[in-house]
């Protein structure tokens, strides 16, 4: 790293991000400040500490105090609290050389050993600043860490007399609707209670847990001991607000009014396949109550804010307060094993059939949006404070739903997700490579190039070419059955007589042609090329002209 200066580029290329932080040295940056900025990034996300460089990123040289890699690192190891473990490297450059502190996320507070406590956040013009970690913050970034789970927190003022015996009446009946865990409805109210943990025992007094006021509270209880309890469904129209309501009801009976306010609004045309009737739905229901409840027991509840369900002329945006927690990210979303904030409540949501009791309920959000051939969906707003959720209510693919519903009916299983994500895919960009499917289903080349092989004998995907060249499109059956014959010849290629013509016709039209240009004109790959290239040469219609890379061919006169 230390002669590789394309690092450092890249680095200076982002500016000041949240993981990025710039230090002039021109006066040797004081070790106060240098420690400071360490325990704000080990605090936050992690990052780099580049000294040296001027906010704007112009390089100004490091002071010669700090071009000690070993001595900088056992400074800011006997300067933080716990001692921190950084790794530092100098690069060389024409300035003077900037050092580079890689400051890896801490999974407990650190501070400076003169006790100062920082963390980053960006501000609202986009630039990052320290601020201090208050000790109000500590339980949300423990609980995004998976070390704390607030949700079984003991409220210790309160008893489980002050709890409402109605919700538990609506927990039974939720275990019936729902197919939740049916051991559960044979136990009295106590054992009801401490079998889902919504009570615990302290010194031989039962307490509520912050889960049991969640599905047992009364509302006044709910507002004084769960502030940041409030969820909100919005319906707009243009720029006209049609649906504007806010609850702060147990988790149960808020549920079920807010499904049934979303219900009131799904819309359902039919098609017919074979000899069934199949509905389909401006919004899938079984998509919408895991997002729902994804929401409901992932967000922070030690942050203030709303869960927001907002239905639009676009679409539907499910947001809640905090982001994904630690180790989940939009690049593993699909893959990751489950990692719920308030584990007791992702349980209690779990038992009574609220949720997916394999925790995969993200599935089920992609499978009742991709099926219908609509966008995948959508979680790129997401942020350090919040996860935002947004699906599409754009026209049903017919096509589409009649070929996976099809398919369904000859396997006898639903399609796997990542299988209806490459289908999905190549439905609306034609023709992708392993590589490019491999990022959509967020699984290695090796895994991905096995389920395409397994599409392509169920003969809903061709093949094209070998090798690195391989591409793949939907299969020729897949349009015909659509009526679109003529966009499978577009995707699928041509053959080798008009691939030959094609080659001829830009010689006439360029002067010349480079394998290269063969590939992308005829969507091939280099050895095809080569091949086509090379009985045009037998056959006499073009001749090569040079070597190697310089290589071209021109018509034969």
């Amino acid at each position: 790293m230390d002669s590789d200066n394309y690092e450092l580029d890249h680095l200076l290329s982002q500016g000041e991000t949240l993981t990025i932080e710039f230090k002039s040295d021109l006066k040797s940056l004081p070790d106060r400040d240098l420690v400071a900025a360490v325990v704000s990034l080990a605090n936050t996300e992690g990052g780099n500490l580049l000294i040296g460089v001027e906010d704007d990123g112009t390089i100004t040289g490091v002071h010669k105090n700090h071009t000690n890699s070993t001595g900088l690192a056992s400074l800011i190891a006997n300067k933080t609290n716990p001692p921190l473990s950084v790794r530092v490297y100098l690069f060389e450059v024409e300035e003077g050389g900037v050092v580079c502190i890689h400051v890896p996320k801490s999974r407990q507070l650190v501070s400076t050993s003169e006790g100062l406590l920082q963390r980053r956040r960006i501000m609202a013009d986009g630039k990052p600043e320290a601020v201090p970690f208050y000790p109000h913050e500590f339980a949300q970034r423990q609980a995004s860490m998976g070390l704390l789970d607030i949700s079984s927190t003991p409220v210790t003022s309160l008893s489980e007399k002050e709890l409402n015996p109605l919700e538990r009446h609506r927990i039974r009946e939720a275990i019936r609707r729902y197919g939740g865990d049916t051991s559960l409805l044979p136990l009295a109210d106590e054992e009801l209670d401490s079998a889902l943990g919504l009570v615990t025992n302290i010194n031989g007094i039962r307490h509520p847990t912050i889960a049991g006021l969640l599905f047992l509270g009364r509302e006044e209880i709910l507002r004084q001991h769960v502030p940041a309890h409030e969820i909100a469904f919005q319906v707009l129209e243009g720029t006209d607000v049609r649906v504007n309501e806010f609850f702060r009801k147990p988790l149960l009976q808020t549920f079920e009014e807010i499904e049934k306010l979303f219900s009131a609004r799904v819309m359902e045309k039919e098609i017919q396949v074979g000899l069934y009737r199949v509905p389909v739905p401006n919004f899938e229901r079984r998509a919408f109550r895991e997002a729902f409840v994804n929401a409901l027991v992932h967000r922070d509840y030690s942050r203030l804010g709303a869960v927001h369900v907002r239905l639009d002329d676009d679409g539907m945006t499910i947001s809640s307060p905090g982001g994904f927690v630690e180790g989940v990210n939009l690049q593993n979303l699909l893959v990751t094993e489950p990692r719920p904030r308030n584990p007791l409540l992702a349980d209690i949501a779990k038992r009574i059939g609220l949720a997916e009791r394999t925790g995969r309920g993200i599935d089920r959000i992609f499978e009742g949006v991709l099926r219908y051939g609509r966008t995948t969906p959508d979680y790129s707003r997401s942020d350090s404070n919040s996860v935002i959720l947004r699906l599409s209510n754009a026209e049903a693919d017919m096509d589409f739903l009649q070929m996976i519903l099809r398919q369904e009916q000859l396997i006898g299983r639903t399609i796997p997700l990542s299988s209806l994500i490459i289908l999905s895919r190549l439905r609306q960009e034609r023709r992708l490579t392993t590589a490019d499917l491999s990022s959509s289903i967020q699984k290695s080349e090796h895994e991905t190039r096995s389920i395409i092989e397994k599409l392509v004998e169920s003969g809903l995907v061709e093949a094209h070419g070998t090798k690195r060249g391989r591409t793949y499109t939907l299969s020729a059956k897949v349009y015909v059955k659509s009526g679109e014959k003529a966009e499978y010849v577009r995707q699928a290629g041509f053959d080798t007589i008009q691939q030959e013509q094609m080659v001829l016709s830009y010689i006439s039209k360029h002067g010349s042609i480079k394998r290269a240009d063969v590939m992308d004109l005829c969507m091939i790959d280099k050895d095809q090329a080569y091949r086509l290239l090379h009985k045009l040469k037998e056959n006499r219609k073009i001749i090569q002209i040079g070597r190697s890379k310089g290589t071209f061919y021109v018509e034969k006169k």
